[in-house]
């Protein structure tokens, strides 16, 4: 016979999803989340649906016959979409597509690229610039950590004009022009 909840109980049973419940006891998955600093455990499982569904994706392209005009075009597509995105390193057959992984995507995301391009020194504190607002990409301000950067976009990675961040870096390295800079 079971004991009938308390108001406390019920009411923190209602928050409880028993239908799409994860599992908490992925260490593989926190060890990933830990490396690329990932806050939302969404943005990490959006990552490896993603993933799953270009390699279903590559599967399909398969098989087709290998000289269908078809399979060459969507095969050549796929792949120069994925290295555009800089989830792959080469664009060579469609073998590369199996080693696309979840952290593929974490390694595209804007603070490892900050990381990368040596704005910052850790990813802790690229992804506190980053939400601040110290960052943008081309023209518009991005205050979201899971901005995954093109290839394209790598370059375009800078500070924020009125950011103390970059005022301080111009302070430091001598190029600071109190005119413009006001």
């Amino acid at each position: 016979m079971v004991r009938k909840l308390k108001f406390h109980e019920q009411k923190l049973l209602k928050k409880v999803d028993f239908i799409s419940w994860k599992l908490d006891n992925n260490i593989h998955e926190i060890k990933i989340m830990k490396r690329y600093k990932i806050l939302k455990r969404d943005d990490y499982t959006k990552y490896r649906e993603l993933a799953a569904q270009v390699h279903k994706f590559a599967e399909s392209i398969k098989e087709f016959d290998p000289k269908d005009p078809l399979r060459v075009e969507c095969s050549g597509s796929l792949l120069e979409k994925l290295y555009s995105m800089g989830v792959i390193e080469h664009k060579l057959s469609l073998e590369v597509v199996k080693k696309v992984s979840a952290s593929a995507f974490c390694r595209r995301r804007l603070p490892v690229v900050m990381v990368k391009n040596k704005m910052s020194d850790s990813i802790t504190t690229a992804t506190k610039f980053v939400q601040q607002g110290h960052v943008r990409v081309g023209p518009e301000i991005v205050k979201d950590p899971a901005f995954i950067v093109t290839r394209n976009m790598e370059d375009f990675v800078t500070w924020v004009d009125s950011s103390a961040i970059k005022k301080h870096i111009m302070e430091y390295n001598e190029m600071r022009d109190d005119f413009s800079m006001a």
